[in-house]
């Protein structure tokens, strides 16, 4: 750190040298969400999902429950919920949920989400078609949106030596804030949608 630092001596050097290790730590912060979606695809670490842009031409009269959880990192001001508890479907039966979010501040503010499925032993086995995830999601003051997934439980859970046990998988989403793109930014707010 001598090179780094040559003029500063004593607490001086103290402070600086914790200043570089907390603007490490921030930009480790901002890079840990895109870097575990990415290790959580390569790898299949944590229950993560399939895609596809079909669903398959087999449906199997067994059926699973799919219960659906929304959560926010600590500090996302948006409001996100799913607006289903729960649904079943046959085994290869396309589903259609829906998820929504309300930013009820005075400010634009973006948002992605990343995704779990549990247990496990479903994640390879549950596909999406589409899902809002995929996407950045920028909401203005006072916007509330409906976000869809369309997904299918794979057939081949049945014949998989952990998957055939489960009977009911968690399909969970958490909103991270991002930095607003530049071209959003400025933008006037919505009008807020009413309340029911």
């Amino acid at each position: 750190m001598k090179r780094i630092f040559p003029n500063l001596q004593g607490p001086n050097r103290t402070a600086a040298k914790l200043a570089v290790v907390a603007g490490v730590m921030v930009a480790l912060t901002f890079a840990s969400v895109p870097f575990y979606s990415w290790f959580c695809k390569v790898t299949g670490y944590g229950g993560t999902t399939a895609t596809a842009a079909a669903a398959p031409d087999e449906i199997l009269d067994q059926t699973i429950k799919v219960r659906f959880d929304a959560s926010k990192e600590r500090g996302m001001p948006w409001e996100f919920k799913a607006l289903q508890r729960e649904m079943t479907l046959r085994i290869g039966e396309t589903g259609l949920a829906f998820y929504e979010a309300y930013n009820p501040t005075d400010r634009t503010v973006a948002g992605q989400a990343s995704y779990n499925v549990a247990p496990d032993a479903a994640g390879g086995f549950f596909t999406k078609i589409a899902c809002f995830c995929f996407n950045e999601q920028v909401l203005r003051p006072g916007e509330r949106v409906t976000m869809p997934v369309t997904f299918y439980v794979d057939p081949a859970i049945v014949q998989d030596e952990e998957g055939r046990f489960v009977h009911e998988i968690v399909l969970s989403y958490t909103f991270h804030e991002l930095p607003v793109p530049e071209s959003q930014a400025a933008l006037a707010p919505a009008t807020a949608a009413p309340v029911n």
